[in-house]
């Protein structure tokens, strides 16, 4: 007879939830991994990891892991941005659109 274990959690109201204990148990999940949602035409969902060799660039991973040890490490270090930089950043960028979910050309990749 399989076991069916069961989890529940909250939604925040940005429209996000913790992983529950058991499903990271159960799933195998760590920091920073990332989980993939099947929905079915039933209404269920199915929640899966995603397998390293699925997942974003590792040395991009890796260069975040650093910034985040660095900042736990060393919270002095951080700094304001400072508005006429960011104003500066609104002059070179502005009214310029991007699609997120376009796919990159080939060379663009």
């Amino acid at each position: 007879m399989s076991v069916t274990l069961e989890a529940e959690s909250t939604l925040t109201d940005r429209y996000q939830t913790t992983v529950p204990e058991t499903v990271r148990r159960a799933l195998r999940l760590g920091k920073r991994d990332k989980i993939h949602y099947t929905i079915r035409t039933s209404g269920e969902v199915v929640l899966t990891r995603v397998d390293a060799a699925e997942a974003d660039d590792p040395v991009l991973g890796q260069f975040l892991d650093f910034l985040a040890r660095d900042i736990a490490s060393h919270p002095e270090r951080l700094q304001a941005i400072d508005v006429a930089f960011v104003q500066r950043l609104q002059s070179l960028t502005g009214g310029i659109e991007v699609d997120l979910d376009t796919p990159l050309s080939a060379d663009d990749e």
